[in-house]
């Protein structure tokens, strides 16, 4: 079946009833027995299928996970084609996939004032716990999902199994990377942004060649088209079957606004102050309307805190930051430059002071054996030209220097154990280690940076392009392996290492590529660096 046939069946087919993510006998049982259960009931005669935006699950707390869906049954209108009220939706968390241990359920409301999302933070369940879980309305049934908690505050796990990704252009390729993804049994998956790109798309579908309808041309800027531009990409079987395999912890770049948007500096041109704003109020709005993320409250402004910090035991504290929102605006132009003085400002932020004090107060108090940076752009410093002149991007952590410095010499003062970096953004896989100074390649290592490609956007990439594991860049010598081809970084974490597996697949231009691993980094526990596994 190609997409465009998947496309159709998701949005257009109103007897959909497939399951996604865990199916087979197990599940086929659990909704054909014991008939008298609304569980297992099924509707007849209903206009469409409310789930085709699939379930989602995220945040994972030793007690509490989000569980997420949102109603739809054409999901490339602005409100799902639904009706504008409210809607009961059951839910259900058990212990096995055939939902014969259940251990919560409840009800909430989907409402027309946001986007007929569901967000459930499902309390008092058991820390480091595999559970299950569903939604149901209308004599409906969704697709199941697989969530985990994380261990308990105080325990010491041996291991994690995690993944991360970004980046996700659904007009340059298929998600078949997302698909393999699903695949890796992880605990947790990050995603470092880019999920949506904001653009219109061509009539075509642009590489898939699945025509959209005409609403999707325009570029997002109201809340409902952001809306439907959420619609259309999570109707994707792949994106749905990632989501339905572990809980997500997600933040956003810049595609989910506008390109390159920074702090309350828009991209100029037609765009007043003002519009920018309401602009980024709408995508802030559609973003936590179709993410399973844990909030104070709704997003609804043009301000909302998503930093936040997430413990699995000891083992290892993810402090996931959003370097879009409070940074000063890209000097010098902004692009890849030569020679920018301001780049030097020590007054110029990229977390804001806020989040700066936040994220350096926090590492010097944790006691886990990894302390993760899990964010958008690239930390290592990347010299784009050969030749001895350094030419920068002003919109990576580069064009931040003081920045950055504040938060590489913070680690350094603090004694972080085991400081990791996690990127993606670039749509290139690096592997590098952080360094003090890093124009001298003798200056001690602070810690060391994983970047991961993408998983569509800018096409097939070049399998014959970049550096062996282990090897060194002659213009970033501390670069230790790079790639261009897209897919996603899967990391095997234990108490005495942490292993960043690579993932690539040879295309995306077509459907069925294979996943195979480019490299494979490892840094040991208390040894500053990078080895070639």
């Amino acid at each position: 079946m190609d997409d465009g046939q998947r496309l159709a069946r998701v949005l257009g087919d109103p007897s959909r009833r497939t399951f996604l993510g865990f199916t087979g006998a197990a599940m086929a049982l659990a909704f054909t027995t014991n008939l008298a259960d609304p569980w297992t009931a099924r509707s007849r005669g209903r206009d469409g299928y409310p789930f085709q935006l699939g379930v989602a699950s995220g945040d994972p707390l030793p007690d509490s996970v989000i569980l997420w869906t949102r109603l739809a049954v054409r999901p490339l209108e602005p409100l799902g084609g639904m009706p504008y009220g409210r809607v009961k939706v059951d839910w259900e968390v058990a212990e096995d996939p055939a939902f014969a241990r259940r251990a919560k359920h409840g009800s909430a409301w989907a409402t027309p004032e946001y986007g007929h999302s569901v967000h459930v933070d499902v309390r008092g369940l058991k820390p480091g716990r595999e559970y299950f879980y569903r939604f149901r309305t209308g004599g409906e049934i969704s697709p199941v999902g697989r969530t985990k908690t994380a261990p308990a505050v105080r325990s010491s796990p041996e291991h994690l199994r995690m993944a991360f990704a970004s980046c996700a252009s659904w007009q340059d390729g298929f998600y078949t990377a997302y698909r393999h993804l699903a695949n890796e049994n992880a605990d947790v998956i990050f995603h470092l942004g880019d999920y949506i790109y904001e653009y219109g798309i061509v009539a075509s579908g642009g590489t898939r060649n699945t025509p959209v309808p005409d609403q999707f041309r325009v570029q997002c800027d109201t809340l409902d088209r952001y809306r439907i531009q959420y619609g259309l990409y999570k109707s994707d079987l792949d994106l749905q079957a990632a989501h339905h395999s572990a809980p997500w912890i997600v933040t956003w770049d810049d595609h989910e606004v506008l390109d390159n948007w920074a702090g309350s500096a828009g991209p100029g041109g037609e765009v007043t102050p003002e519009d920018y704003l309401v602009i980024r109020a709408n995508a802030f709005r559609a973003y936590w309307e179709n993410m399973p993320m844990r909030l104070q409250r709704p997003a609804s402004g043009p301000d909302v805190r998503i930093y936040r910090r997430f413990t699995f035991g000891d083992l290892a504290e993810f402090n996931v930051l959003d370097t879009r929102q409070y940074r000063d605006d890209q000097v010098c132009g902004d692009g890849q430059q030569y020679d920018c003085v301001d780049r030097l400002d020590p007054a110029r932020t990229m977390l804001g002071a806020e989040q700066e004090k936040w994220l350096l107060k926090g590492l010097g108090a944790s006691d886990a054996r990894w302390n993760v940076l899990a964010q958008q752009i690239a930390m290592c410093q990347l010299d784009y030209d050969p030749a001895p002149a350094q030419r920068l991007s002003m919109d990576l952590w580069d064009g931040y220097k003081a920045a950055k410095d504040r938060v590489l010499t913070g680690m350094v003062e603090r004694k972080v154990s085991n400081p990791v970096v996690l990127t993606g953004d670039i749509h290139n896989n690096f592997a590098g280690e952080l360094k003090a100074n890093f124009d001298d390649p003798a200056s001690p290592t602070v810690g060391v940076e994983f970047v991961g490609t993408s998983i569509s956007s800018g096409g097939n990439g070049n399998a014959a392009t970049g550096l062996p594991a282990g090897g060194s860049d002659p213009v970033n010598p501390h670069i230790r392996f790079s790639s261009y081809q897209r897919g996603y970084v899967a990391c095997d974490i234990t108490r005495a290492r942490w292993q960043s597996d690579f993932k690539v697949i040879p295309y995306v231009d077509k459907v069925g590529a294979p996943v195979s691993t480019r490299g494979s980094l490892v840094a040991l526990n208390g040894v500053p660096g990078l080895q070639a596994l």
